[in-house]
């Protein structure tokens, strides 16, 4: 059987598609699919620590007056609710003193407002963690609602293990109509699948703040988070970047264990947000720093590369069966991730999402360019 001599074009396409598939093909295999065929250990000792609860608060007196209750009645054995009011020009410490005369595990510090000096969300955390009297941290932020009365017992059961620390959690958000709730939503889903993915296959590189616990101890013991004090980001990703371990480090996806927060309305914001956000990556420690940018760099290596020989036609059939058998891993991984993380059917988005997203992160990261004098809080 006589095969097709490849022109000088093709031949550049096919070896960019067999990269591109090949370092694809890996990274689903290594690091997405522990997560996806995943199941939470199972007969483990109660755990019934006092866990504190901490939330740093900036300007959110509506939202502590709406979400803030269902944090106050969790059902749980012992535990506190640390809220640190940062400067806010709301009523925010009216609503924390009506929370406080009906909830006696509630306590809450004010930062005054200082024109002179100007701080980001790290230094409202430094001070809950030692305000905190307890052992255990289960970190929130104000806008966060948990999934039912048992958020608490199911994220504290991560200690539950030999040697854990630190507990990721998964934090979903709202969901609304149209495409940049679709993408918000998306956005944490697909970032739930890598963090959790890596922890899984032993290499944590970061939690989320809306829904992450770790201990008092591992906090202190590693200064906190002076580290990175100079960047706004990072209370959450640099901070387990530093601490994490493949032994000290659990998971937690149950539906109780999850928080869902409100989205952002528009997707200026939510750029502007995320472009805030990814100011820590070029911190990240450097194999975790090369992966996670190879692996958008062969996605769209793969399939704008698959696209161009399907029209030089002569190797369409290979790729179009490399782009199927991808297609396929993709979905089936993706599918089961969203049953664990109850996100219903956001799997879908990936048909086109798969394309788009990173380019969408691309624009996000061009405004952290910009960003250099933002003084933003969160």
């Amino acid at each position: 059987m006589d095969f097709p001599v490849p022109s000088q074009i093709e031949a550049v396409l096919l070896i960019l598609v067999a990269i591109g598939w090949i370092f694809q093909l890996w990274f689903l295999l290594r690091r997405v699919r522990p997560f996806a065929f995943y199941k939470e250990p199972i007969n483990q000792p109660s755990f019934e620590e006092p866990v504190s609860i901490i939330i740093c608060a900036k300007n959110e007196a509506e939202n502590l007056r709406n979400f803030l209750p269902a944090i106050l009645e969790q059902e749980y054995p012992e535990f506190e609710v640390v809220v640190v009011n940062d400067a806010s020009e709301d009523d925010s410490d009216m609503v924390l003193a009506q929370l406080k005369a009906q909830y006696p595990q509630l306590y809450y510090t004010s930062i005054p407002k200082d024109r002179k000096f100007s701080h980001g969300k790290k230094l409202a955390l430094t001070l809950g963690v030692k305000a905190a009297r307890f052992e255990y941290l289960l970190m929130t932020d104000a806008d966060c609602q948990p999934a039912g009365k048992q958020w608490l017992s199911s994220m504290a059961q991560g200690f539950a293990g030999s040697g854990k620390e630190i507990v990721l959690g998964f934090g979903a958000y709202e969901k609304r109509k149209g495409f940049v709730n679709k993408l918000i939503r998306y956005d944490a889903f697909f970032t739930a699948i890598q963090y959790f993915g890596f922890a899984l296959s032993g290499k944590p590189y970061m939690g989320v703040g809306r829904n992450l616990a770790y201990t008092k101890k591992l906090f202190t013991e590693n200064n906190g988070l002076k580290r990175h004090a100079h960047i706004l980001s990072g209370d959450d990703d640099l901070f387990i970047q530093q601490v994490a371990s493949k032994k000290n480090c659990s998971v937690v996806t149950s539906l109780n264990s999850h928080t869902v927060s409100l989205p952002s309305c528009s997707f200026k914001h939510w750029k502007h947000q995320k472009s805030r956000h990814l100011t820590t990556s070029k911190l990240y420690k450097p194999a975790i720093k090369i992966e996670l940018a190879l692996e958008p760099l062969s996605r769209q290596l793969f399939l704008f590369s698959s696209v161009f020989l399907i029209f030089f036609n002569t190797f369409a059939f290979i790729a179009i069966c490399l782009y199927l058998i991808r297609l396929l891993i993709l979905l089936m991984y993706w599918a089961r991730t969203a049953a664990i993380l109850n996100q219903g059917r956001i799997y879908w988005a990936v048909m086109y999402m798969d394309w788009l997203h990173p380019w969408l992160l691309l624009m996000a990261k061009v405004g952290t360019l910009n960003r250099r004098n933002n003084k933003q809080w969160k």
